[in-house]
């Protein structure tokens, strides 16, 4: 199969697959917009030519940073991407300066969610917002990157979402109600940049106390449980899936990062060993899990989409998961990509890199890639191999701003 080069040795295997799965982003960005594809092929109704994602552009642009630094692409054709980006952002449809969930790649309109939620997305603008500031110190030598950056940052009105009793809630729209399935977004799980990106707004910022009186006060937000001698500081039994330790610190470094709650160094290590733990163990005695095939977390399977864990384990491993954890647990990491590409490769590698999903005991290989699911593994190897993109957004006063106001304290954050 192309591409496939067994028998690299590991910082080559890891270089090959982050350059390859950068692809998705460097080659199938919309050509209009140069935002991220949803998915590389439809599905439950997507249109996958034209629908964009908010969120999924936010991480890609990471990841093409990635690129430029490595020599991948020539840094210029990332910046003109990002120009493009940002000429599109400025046009989409926003909702107080909040994008939506999905646009149409071509004209910057809102693609509904689903019915009835075709308006603002606070998660998927935050994730948006860490790329773009990531990519404004990345090319900080253009001043003007840097000032529109600014703009949409400023724009965003983290506070519009705030509910009466302080919740912050994920989905809005200015001219209704509440959607009858609106959820305030409380904790554990990947939502963490809502509120560090919220409590740094100068313009339009969240309070602290949304974070503390809400968000920290679910029953599943602390834990502090051992599963298989490792304790989990937070979260639901079991962890749930990986990318709710993971979204989070792909910009925002974890290392050293403490506030009343928890080391969250330690609580993105955790939650991967738990998770390996429970694919070692194998209650369901699912073929292939393993050492070296571990790994759940929310992708494509067999019967759609699942947010997969070890309490909704179905047998299907997201590549994603385990390469996702190399900043957080490189040694359990390393065995999966090594046998992934090695030994399973001519299944589910190819162009873009690994597929998104396979379930080895029905025979199953997913059959696209979706972009919150790519971006993350070249992020994470670039930050277990140079720190990258952790310099690049927890650099930013934005986020620093955010840290300080919540009560966070980390080696790389100065005190006020």
């Amino acid at each position: 199969m192309a591409g496939l080069i067994r028998g690299l040795d590991d910082a080559a295997l890891r270089a090959r697959v982050a350059q390859a799965t950068a692809l998705y982003f460097l080659d199938w960005s919309h050509p209009v917009s140069g935002m991220a594809r949803e998915r590389s092929a439809g599905a439950f109704g997507y249109d996958a030519e034209e629908t964009v994602c908010t969120g999924g552009s936010g991480f890609g642009l990471l990841a093409q940073l990635v690129a430029a630094e490595r020599g991948w692409r020539p840094r210029r054709e990332i910046l003109d991407r990002l120009d493009r980006m940002l000429g599109f952002l400025e046009t989409a449809d926003r909702f107080e300066g909040v994008f939506p969930h999905f646009l149409q790649g071509s004209t910057g309109r809102v693609l509904p969610f689903m019915a009835g939620d075709d308006g603002g997305d606070l998660v998927e603008t935050a994730f948006l917002m860490l790329g773009l500031l990531g990519a404004a110190a990345f090319f900080a030598e253009e001043p003007s990157i840097g000032a529109r950056v600014r703009a949409l940052f400023d724009a965003v009105n983290w506070a519009a979402h705030l509910r009466q009793d302080g919740a912050v809630m994920w989905h809005r729209h200015p001219d209704r109600p509440w959607p009858p399935h609106a959820l305030p977004i409380r904790g554990w799980n990947e939502a963490l940049p809502v509120f560090v990106l919220g409590a740094g707004s100068r313009t339009h910022p969240i309070p602290a106390a949304s974070y503390h009186d809400s968000w920290a006060r679910t029953p599943t937000f602390l834990n502090g449980r051992a599963y298989g001698g490792t304790v989990l500081p937070l979260g639901p039994d079991w962890g749930g899936p990986l990318f709710l330790s993971q979204y989070p610190f792909l910009g925002i470094d974890p290392r050293g990062l403490r506030d009343a709650y928890a080391d969250y160094g330690a609580q993105a290590r955790a939650h991967a060993l738990v998770n390996r733990h429970h694919c070692l163990a194998n209650p369901h005695g699912w073929q292939g899990y393993g050492p070296e095939l571990w790994g759940l977390t929310a992708s494509d399977d067999p019967s759609g989409y699942v947010a997969h864990s070890p309490t909704e384990d179905t047998g299907t491993i997201t590549p994603t998961a385990a390469l996702s954890s190399f900043p957080f647990a490189p040694e359990a990491a390393m065995p999966v990509l090594r046998h992934m590409h090695d030994v399973l490769g001519e299944r589910i590698w190819g162009e873009a890199g690994f597929v998104d999903a396979f379930c080895p005991a029905q025979d199953w290989v997913a059959e696209s890639r979706l972009a919150i699911d790519q971006a993350p593994i070249v992020i994470g190897l670039e930050n277990h191999r140079s720190g990258l993109i952790w310099r690049l957004v927890s650099g930013r006063p934005e986020v620093r701003r955010g840290l300080r106001a919540l009560g966070f304290s980390a080696p790389y954050l100065p005190m006020a």
